[in-house]
């Protein structure tokens, strides 16, 4: 009995002790710190070798079109499909990374932020462009956006060679009027807009310029990217050519003195002036 009283206080003695060497429980344990990884969109993994990283061509264009979808901005969503992971960044790039333990797995851009598409004066997709070299040319993608419960990439093909299609689906634009241009417009060009349909409804300029006049439009917003402004052509007996589908447009010319002699073509009229003013002469038929 005593016996096992003694090694019953010689127990209770080393755990004693032990806790004292050990110093006083803290009040509180401490919050474990989470890191997160800056979004590389897709780029330069640290753990590939330099040479494996992805190099994009240029920097995306910069933010535009509806301002509700900026703050996809800086989020990148993923699909795996098959062995392939893709990888869409909105205004970003689209990537895709071959998921297999081969050395030397595909990994490349799919296309870099471009421009819009618009189809009835609403925005209908986001093109990303200069992606990866393919062949002759390069990689390009089109992203349509369609109305969904949730920010999820949902489905990605390749329709043809190096032109991939991909649909995200997004709650931002379930709203019948989420993707109209004119309202995301500024002021002066949303009166621009409205002297271009007046012209257009006093036949002062044809279907064809009023198209060519809201590409124009819609690439001074940096909605569109356009190949940059072209010179006139020279025609037939020292006259200008067909292409100024804006009185405004047309006085700028002239004043460089490039208009000594102008037509415009429609409905089956071709009518010429001296200068850029509305008066017409000599109308013949075509």
């Amino acid at each position: 009995m005593a016996a096992g009283l003694a090694g019953v206080l010689l127990l209770l003695l080393l755990l004693f002790l032990g806790l004292a060497a050990r110093g006083p429980a803290p009040a509180a344990a401490a919050k474990m710190k989470v890191v997160e990884e800056p979004n590389a969109f897709g780029l330069n993994n640290p753990f590939l070798p330099q040479t494996n990283r992805l190099q994009p061509k240029r920097e995306p264009s910069p933010l535009s079109g509806p301002a509700h979808l900026f703050r996809l901005s800086g989020k990148c969503f993923s699909l795996v499909e098959s062995t392939y992971k893709y990888e869409f960044c909105p205004f970003h790039n689209v990537t895709q990374h071959e998921q297999t333990f081969r050395w030397n797995a595909y990994s490349g851009i799919l296309g870099i932020w471009q421009e819009w598409e618009i189809t009835n004066n609403t925005f209908t997709g986001m093109w990303m462009r200069d992606g990866d070299s393919c062949r002759s040319r390069s990689r390009q993608s089109k992203v349509e956006l369609t109305c969904g419960k949730s920010n999820r990439l949902a489905h990605v093909s390749e329709p043809s060679t190096c032109i991939y299609a991909l649909t995200f689906e997004t709650p931002l634009v379930c709203h019948p009027h989420s993707l109209l241009v004119y309202p995301t417009l500024p002021e002066a060009l949303q009166q621009r807009w409205g002297q271009v349909e007046q012209e257009l409804a006093d036949d002062l300029i044809t279907p064809q310029g009023y198209e060519k006049s809201l590409r124009a439009l819609f690439e001074d917003a940096g909605y569109l990217k356009g190949p940059g402004e072209k010179e006139p052509t020279q025609q037939e007996g020292g006259t200008t050519g067909l292409g100024f589908e804006t009185l405004d447009n047309c006085k700028k010319v002239e004043r460089k003195g490039r208009v000594p002699s102008l037509g415009v073509s429609h409905r089956g009229l071709t009518c010429h002036w001296n200068s850029c003013s509305r008066h017409t002469q000599n109308c013949q038929r075509r």
